[in-house]
């Protein structure tokens, strides 16, 4: 087996709207990889939009901006205690979401935001629930 025949090339779509871009880096569907990986993406989202507004019953997510500036506005939909994170790339750190906890990345600033993310489930329609703050 030649290295060419080694190696495999996923073709990934950007997705584009006008609050920027989406694209998944890997899906957990990928050959070769393990049952218990969920997914990774980037995104990122121009001044005056927001990025999420939804809760996971079941997925647990991590995130990281790794250029430009956002607010973390989150909310236990259940007890409904709420907590504002503000991250920035100057200073990355990565924040774990459990399920349950509603979230939401605003971005105030005059520039994008890129946001890197990890959730440990593949994506499931019915485990993202809109949820209004």
């Amino acid at each position: 087996m030649t290295l060419i025949d080694k190696i495999i090339q996923y073709p990934r779509k950007t997705i584009f709207d006008s609050r920027g871009w989406f694209l998944k880096t890997l899906t957990g569907n990928e050959k070769k990889i393990s049952d218990s990986v969920g997914e990774i993406y980037f995104t990122s989202c121009e001044p005056g939009y927001t990025r999420g507004g939804h809760y996971h019953p079941k997925a647990l997510e991590w995130f990281t901006i790794i250029d430009g500036e956002s607010e973390l506005h989150l909310e236990d939909i259940f007890t409904k205690e709420q907590i504002i994170i503000k991250l920035s790339g100057h200073s990355p750190v990565t924040v774990y979401v459990p399920n349950n906890v509603a979230h939401v990345f605003i971005n105030k600033s005059d520039k994008p935001f890129l946001l890197c993310a990890y959730s440990n489930l593949k994506y499931q329609a019915e485990d993202t629930i809109q949820y209004n703050f």
